[in-house]
């Protein structure tokens, strides 16, 4: 039987392959049996996953964060694919697997990006606002390197946060420079800081998966947890108050609305400039994300955190812009 990718599972046909448990519950069905409801991974997407009449102790045989090998056919449950699994084992030394080609991986090197950070932190010119960001940075630097951005949503993948905060930082210097009147040092410093308590919110591994959200996440949150931390460098650096509660509101209001978490909607411009420039870069790792998955003129699954469906075009700008080039490179002449 042939082994096939998440990426590449088409409804009806019957597919062996390894997965990596990124999610497993034990469950009772309306009918009163027993099944293993899983969500798998194979570093090219994921997938809901179901074995069903599963014995208590055959789901023994399983748990979070293991490879297995299965058999399966895919269906579809809510416009969704989903596998129905027939056969399934635990992988064996023998099978040869190296398990991180099995987790979503961000497309740069751990280490560059954070480089790159740190390069915008050498262009914030107030010294306080630097101080405040190399601290926090410098004492989450071991596990941003592999940290995700989310449990499921977008950039929920190994070194998601960094890769988020640097294409963030990068959108923020472009938006920057259309409007000169907004403080980069404040706007960088936000960019930044903004989710780098989802360290603390988030129980994750080495491989980037997250188990849990810790209580502290739970109970309190990523934005209060922040702003904790914020205020309690600020103190620690000697930063002025002002700088601080500043970047505390940055933080505060950068989900807007009070459903989403934010009791206070931005009060300055470069809190304003945050919020849209976390929701660009979130949900463009969404539509590329889902888009790099079906063909030209087809449309996406619903995705249910955009609530809607996507279209994946057939035209090319790359060949519309082929065909205004003569044959020596240089731009035909438009009369």
């Amino acid at each position: 039987m042939e082994r096939k990718k998440i990426i590449e599972l088409e409804l009806g046909e019957e597919i062996e392959g390894f997965f990596l448990i990124k999610e497993i519950l034990y469950k009772t069905a309306s009918n009163s049996k027993n099944y293993l409801d899983m969500r798998l991974s194979d570093g090219t997407g994921e997938i809901n996953a179901k074995l069903w009449e599963c014995s208590e102790k055959e789901a023994s045989l399983y748990q979070l964060f293991q490879l297995v090998k299965v058999r399966a056919q895919v269906t579809e449950w809510q416009g969704k694919k989903q596998l129905r699994i027939t056969r399934m084992r635990r992988a064996q030394e023998s099978d040869g697997l190296n398990i991180e080609d099995f987790v979503p991986t961000a497309p740069l090197k751990p280490q560059k990006m954070f480089e790159l950070v740190e390069a915008y932190i050498e262009k914030i010119a107030n010294k306080d606002i630097k101080m405040i960001v190399q601290v926090i940075m410098e004492e989450n630097k071991e596990k941003i390197l592999y940290y995700p951005a989310a449990k499921t949503n977008h950039h929920a993948i190994r070194s998601g946060l960094l890769y988020h905060i640097v294409r963030m930082l990068e959108l923020a210097e472009k938006l920057s420079e259309i409007y000169p009147f907004v403080n980069r040092d404040l706007l960088f410093a936000g960019v930044i800081l903004h989710d780098i308590a989802k360290i603390d919110e988030m129980d994750a591994n080495p491989l980037g998966m997250v188990k849990d959200y810790t209580a502290e996440g739970q109970l309190l949150g990523h934005i209060v947890q922040g702003i904790k931390r914020v205020a309690q460098v600020g103190e620690q650096v000697g930063a002025d108050e002002e700088i601080s509660i500043l970047l505390q509101h940055m933080i505060l209001s950068h989900h807007y609305e009070p459903e989403f978490g934010s009791p206070k909607k931005p009060m300055i411009p470069e809190a304003e400039l945050l919020h849209y420039i976390d929701i660009i870069d979130a949900r463009m790792y969404d539509m590329e994300n889902a888009l790099m998955k079906i063909e030209p003129k087809q449309f996406t699954e619903r995705i249910w955190v955009l609530e809607r469906k996507l279209y994946k075009a057939a035209f090319d700008s790359d060949d519309e812009a082929a065909s205004a080039m003569d044959e020596t490179g240089k731009e035909k002449q438009i009369r």
